[in-house]
């Protein structure tokens, strides 16, 4: 997890996109209401704009890959067709993150012809698109697998058929959530994989391991500059 991405990558083509379905959750990215655990160093301000940035990077590197995902939105609708023009908009549901996954996860398995469908967020703008690759290649033998995170977690979730099992009881935002998505998994008699892990930028220490893993992401360059002034700003 530690090497950096490829700057240029395209690795899906071969596949059979038309036929793959792709999901991206965000929110509004409103000061004092995103990426919080960076305050400090960061202003609220800039927590948010990191935040639209990193979102941002997400939405197009997968489309440059040639996937139209899916953009699952908290917030006003105003603000994401005025940014994300192009981009397929979804309300997210109301109710706790298994209920929003559950929803966005119908949502992408129902459409015509699917044989696959993936949800990642906006908190990992160096994903590499290798790893959703392996994802979607992963979903033509599994029946469902996520993207383990080195906070107990995952960064992202696929399903080849609708397992709702995965989205019910689960600790969401603690260190247990991978353990019990796979109790989950086993205990519904699940054909479920693990695939390569990855990690998401949540608080300060992930952060600079993002400027030390991939520098050229525009998410690092962002927080580079914006780290450095406060540095800055601190020995003067």
């Amino acid at each position: 997890m530690d090497n950096p991405v490829e700057i240029v990558e395209n690795p899906l083509t071969d596949l059979e996109l038309a036929n793959l379905q792709l999901g991206v959750f965000a929110k509004q990215p409103i000061p004092g209401q995103v990426k919080t655990r960076l305050t400090p160093p960061l202003s609220s301000f800039e927590a948010a704009e990191l935040y639209s940035v990193s979102l941002r990077e997400t939405l197009m590197r997968c489309t440059s890959a040639g996937l139209a995902p899916v953009l699952f939105y908290s917030g006003e609708r105003e603000y994401f067709a005025s940014e994300f023009s192009g981009i397929e908009l979804a309300p997210q549901v109301a109710g706790d993150l298994g209920s929003r996954l559950d929803a966005a996860m119908r949502h992408l398995l129902g459409q015509a012809a699917c044989q696959g469908a993936v949800l990642i967020g906006s908190d990992s703008p160096d994903l590499p698109l290798t790893l959703l690759g392996e994802a979607f290649v992963t979903l033509k033998d599994a029946d469902c697998l996520v993207a383990p995170a080195a906070d107990g977690g995952y960064v992202l979730i696929g399903m080849r058929r609708y397992c709702g099992e995965l989205f019910a009881q689960i600790p969401w935002s603690s260190p247990g959530v991978l353990e019990a998505t796979r109790r989950k998994a086993q205990e519904g008699g699940l054909n479920y994989r693990e695939i390569a892990c990855w990690e998401d930028v949540d608080d300060l220490h992930s952060l600079h391991r993002l400027l030390k893993r991939s520098p050229w992401s525009q998410t690092a360059r962002y927080a580079a500059k914006r780290l450095a002034e406060h540095f800055s700003g601190q020995q003067t």
